[in-house]
């Protein structure tokens, strides 16, 4: 009977990553959707089709058609500029500036193994899962470090190293929107967002700041650090068994220079903490907005930049103390490197840019916002099953585009504006889509990351695959949806901000 459920199994994930493979590559995908949008505004313009905006009193919204003379020059004029203009271009790449540095004279993994390696053997695997939880401060450093170092762990202790990777591969992809910090995930998203709302409310949006999740993501970290380690250890092991492999680990600790190094970058994190605190907390601060407003304040406009350079200082002083950072040549390689290691997001900027733009000229977004939303209405689907329903759609989607910046450029345009139009907060609709997007990360093989997790797992089982790697994590990514979303749904029953200014309903 067993190996009749494996069969199954085996075949719906084959047929996954058939279809998955079908799919072209985000890139690609982008420069269609934005070829189709140029061909679809034309047919429905030819119809007629017409709305009364959502954010205008009285004012009535047509589709432009873009294969008219006037849109046909838009499209070349603004080329460049929609290219510019990608909302999450600017702020992934100077975050990156400074997580850069952080993670390449490895401060980050020091940091990671540090922190694993003092916690007690009872707590290790909570340790392990909340380490994986935070490393998306460093975007994609910890899936790099933490599974196989997860697994080494696990090794050394005499406990199965695959429960390690496993462990620690759901802290890093299932809790990417959990987090004590903002990381440069919340602005790459969070731009998005707000651009989406403009279309409906462009006074709404100038209220909004990135940090819109903050509340409950932080707050989630403690909520999926227990639900990953129970699942590790009265699930994912069991099933595991005992581990029967040849490879044994033993585990070191960090090296004194190693030690040096996050001494003194610590304190210089703490001094660059403390110079930025002055600009902010003093009644009288000059980061402050009107009225000593702090939510609405040129502080929170300024999260990327400072974000950046709070990793900048402490990774360039460790690089420093340790040697990786002998000079001004050295620094500038290494940023260099960042940049490069950027490339295929910048193209992928490209072609999601044009279609964003697009999109937006168009008047489609607010079209399909108010159809939708009328829609919905219909159908009486609002509530909890409405934002269930949305967290359902975008989990689907994420088992064949695994960029999540890729599909919340696809996705926000439209979702956004029909949850507005229901009563519902773009907060609220980026969070439930955080949620989907990082619960089902774990289990899809085209992630970018997965191929590179079944490399480290085969090093313990050489016939590990990605069926058998699928099989490993489900358990993580159905009991991560479900707990969290219902965490979510409780938060939204107490009527609680999602983040500073960032309420539940619009």
């Amino acid at each position: 009977m067993e190996k009749k459920r494996r069969g199954l199994f085996q075949r719906f994930l084959d047929g996954v990553e058939f279809l998955g493979n079908k799919l072209p590559h985000p890139v690609t995908l982008f420069a269609i959707l934005a070829l189709a949008v140029i061909l679809i505004s034309a047919i429905v313009s030819a119809t007629g089709v017409s709305v009364e905006h959502p954010g205008e009193d009285g004012g009535t919204v047509e589709v432009k058609n873009l294969l008219s003379a006037e849109g046909i020059q838009y499209i070349f004029e603004s080329m460049v500029d929609n290219f510019i203009g990608f909302a999450p271009l600017g702020v992934v790449l100077a975050t990156m500036l400074g997580i850069g540095i952080a993670e390449r004279t490895g401060l980050i993994s020091a940091c990671l193994r540090g922190f694993v390696l003092s916690v007690p053997r009872s707590l290790v695997t909570l340790g392990l899962v909340f380490a994986g939880i935070m490393s998306s401060i460093a975007s994609d450093a910890g899936y790099v470090v933490l599974p196989p170092l997860g697994a080494v762990i696990f090794a050394a202790l005499g406990r199965h190293p695959l429960a390690g990777l496993a462990a620690a591969f759901a802290g890093v992809s299932a809790g990417f929107s959990a987090n004590l910090f903002l990381s440069a995930t919340d602005p790459m998203l969070g731009e998005l967002t707000i651009d989406a709302a403009a279309v409906v409310d462009p006074a709404y949006a100038e209220g909004m700041n990135v940090a819109m999740n903050y509340y409950f993501i932080a707050a989630s970290v403690f909520l999926l650090t227990i639900v990953g380690a129970l699942v590790t250890e009265k699930i994912v092991e069991p099933r595991l068994g005992k581990y029967k492999g040849d490879y044994t680990e033993d585990l070191n600790g960090l090296e004194p220079i190693e030690k040096k190094g996050l001494i003194w970058a610590g304190v210089s994190l703490l001094a660059a903490s403390a110079a930025f605190s002055l600009l902010i907390l003093p009644p009288d601060a000059i980061m402050r907005g009107e009225g000593g407003k702090i939510v609405q304040s040129p502080f929170m406009s300024s999260l990327v930049p400072i974000i950046a350079i709070l990793f900048f200082i402490p990774g360039l002083v460790y690089g420093k103390v340790t040697k990786t950072i002998r000079n001004d040549k050295d620094v500038a390689d290494q940023l260099s490197d960042t940049m490069a290691s950027m490339g295929m997001f910048i193209v992928l900027a490209f072609t999601a840019g044009q279609f964003v733009a697009y999109f937006t000229e168009s008047n489609m977004g607010i079209v399909l916002g108010v159809l939708g939303a009328q829609f919905l209405e219909s159908i009486n689907l609002s509530g909890i099953p409405l934002i269930i329903g949305f967290m359902l759609v975008a989990g689907f989607i994420n088992l064949f585009i695994g960029s999540a910046s890729a599909k919340w450029a696809m996705m926000a345009p439209v979702f956004v504006p029909i949850m507005m139009q229901l009563g519902y907060s773009p907060e609220l609709t980026q969070m439930a889509y955080r949620i989907a997007d990082s619960s089902t990360n774990i289990i899809t093989p085209l992630m970018t990351y997965f191929a590179i997790i079944i490399a480290f797992a085969q090093k313990y089982d050489k016939k590990m695959g990605i069926g058998t790697m699928i099989s490993v994590m489900f358990p993580y990514s159905i009991l991560f949806f479900v707990t969290w979303s219902l965490f979510l749904i409780v938060w939204m029953l107490l009527g609680i901000d999602l983040g500073p200014g960032s309420p539940i309903t619009y």
